[in-house]
């Protein structure tokens, strides 16, 4: 007898998941452990994993299909077998996607006329360019350009001169105010006549920008609608939620920064031969975890009528997808040494960017990290993941001026902003753990212990 592969619960809050690719055809043979799908889940795309050995005798799923919790996806059998009807697919619960909601039992509603499309409006001509002046010495009678100087801004004293000198006023760069022409420019192109600008320069109309050479001059993309995918709506959902219900705090620090780069580059350097390449998040992690032994209010989520206080510090940090951003977690980041950390760190990246991380991998934080440094962004907001009850903004280091023993010296800052939900601690409870934040960050050292 055949049996069926339903669509599993990748993560603790998947109410379907979306059917990216079959990665085998029906009459294909399988075996235990074998990849047959690409699933998309509101976290990740993971790959679906057969459990049977014997043949793919019928897909039930087609690639893009939204399918619920427990609905048949194919079923494996021996090969030749007739493939069994599939069973009713159970309601979705939950905040289940309206599309996977049964159509009510009323008559079919007259399908809408589409409306026509707007022609999109014809393109303005660029204004034509004014005829190009011939060139012209200072002693030669005004060139035709000289005739429209009524649309020159030049004084009427610089008009004169100019004309007296028989200098063509449009190849004239006026220094006047709103680069009016005055009487020093007519009397200074008179007596350097490579002042004067070249017919081809005269010629342009006022405000004219120059082509930059190699740009594109097509559109800035193909103009197209897409359907959002389950990783993308279910973040629009999540922030939504996060910015309505939550009552936020913003605090930021700012950091010195040059303690923390100057061990991080002897580390490096020194441990080079042995692999070992530390990033600045990777200490922004440890020293988060050991700021949150430190204020271990923060550590927290909010659960409606109580809040939770976490015993370990299981640190999720942010990782840029294509299609949205999903938040890797280092757990018992408390425990573990910035080289533990590193590594895992990066082995978690690289699941992300790969699509392999296992919900195990991505589920469970109490605390989160969001750094746009490496892009350049000096300082932002980041927003909640509830439950966590904060997360932290790292942004870049910035090189410029700082008090030091009293003296203005060149110095690196780094700006974290801790975003706080009110309802669980206090201003003063985030001020408290930046404070922790920053000491351990300007003396890292003690990361090291």
């Amino acid at each position: 007898m055949a049996d069926i592969i339903e669509m599993p619960k990748l993560s603790d809050t998947m109410t379907v998941g979306t059917l990216v690719k079959w990665l085998k055809k029906e009459g294909d043979a399988v075996k235990s452990g074998d990849m047959l799908a690409e699933v998309e889940t509101d976290k990740a795309t993971m790959e679906l994993e057969s459990f049977f050995t014997g043949t793919l005798i019928k897909i039930y799923a087609a690639a893009g299909a939204q399918v619920a919790i427990g609905a048949p996806l194919c079923a494996v059998g021996k090969a030749g077998e007739a493939a069994p009807a599939a069973p009713a697919a159970p309601a979705p619960k939950g905040d289940a996607p309206k599309a996977e909601a049964p159509a009510p039992a009323a008559a079919p509603a007259p399908a809408a006329t589409p409306a026509p499309a707007a022609p999109a409006p014809a393109p303005t001509p660029p204004p034509a360019a004014a005829p190009a002046a011939p060139v012209a010495k200072p002693q030669d009678a005004p060139s035709e350009a000289s005739a429209k100087e009524g649309r020159l801004k030049i004084s009427p004293l610089a008009k004169k001169i100019a004309s007296q000198q028989s200098i063509d006023a449009s190849r004239l760069t006026g220094t006047g105010p709103h680069g009016r022409i005055v009487k020093a420019d007519v009397l200074a192109a008179a007596a350097n006549p490579a002042l004067l600008k070249s017919a081809a320069q005269a010629a342009k109309p006022s405000g004219f920008s120059p082509q930059v050479s190699g740009l594109s001059k097509g559109p800035v993309q193909e103009e197209r609608t897409v359907p959002v995918s389950t990783m993308r709506g279910v973040i629009a959902k999540r922030m939504v939620e996060s910015t309505t219900t939550i009552p936020y705090i913003y605090l930021d620090i700012e950091i010195d920064a040059e303690p923390l780069l100057a061990v991080r580059a002897q580390l490096n350097t020194g441990l080079e031969k042995d692999g070992v390449k530390l990033s600045v998040n990777d200490f922004i992690l440890k020293a988060s975890a050991e700021a949150l032994r430190r204020v271990p209010a923060v550590n927290s989520s909010w659960e409606g009528t109580a809040i939770r206080y976490h015993g370990a510090a299981h640190v999720a940090f942010a990782v840029a997808l294509e299609d949205g951003l999903i938040t890797p977690v280092v757990r018992d980041c408390h425990l573990k040494s910035v080289f533990q950390i590193s590594t895992e760190a990066k082995a978690l990246g690289k699941k992300a960017k790969d699509k392999k991380l296992a919900p195990n991998d991505y589920t469970g934080g109490t605390f989160c990290v969001s750094n746009l440094g490496m892009m350049g962004i000096p300082k932002f907001t980041a927003i909640i993941n509830p439950p966590n009850s904060a997360i932290l903004a790292v942004g870049t280091t910035v090189a410029k001026p700082v008090v030091k023993n009293g003296q203005v010296v060149a110095g690196q800052t780094m700006t974290v902003t801790l975003s706080c939900d009110h309802r669980v601690f206090d201003g003063a409870v985030g001020a408290q753990y930046l404070g922790a934040l920053k000491d351990l960050l300007e003396k890292p050292a003690l990361l090291l212990v």
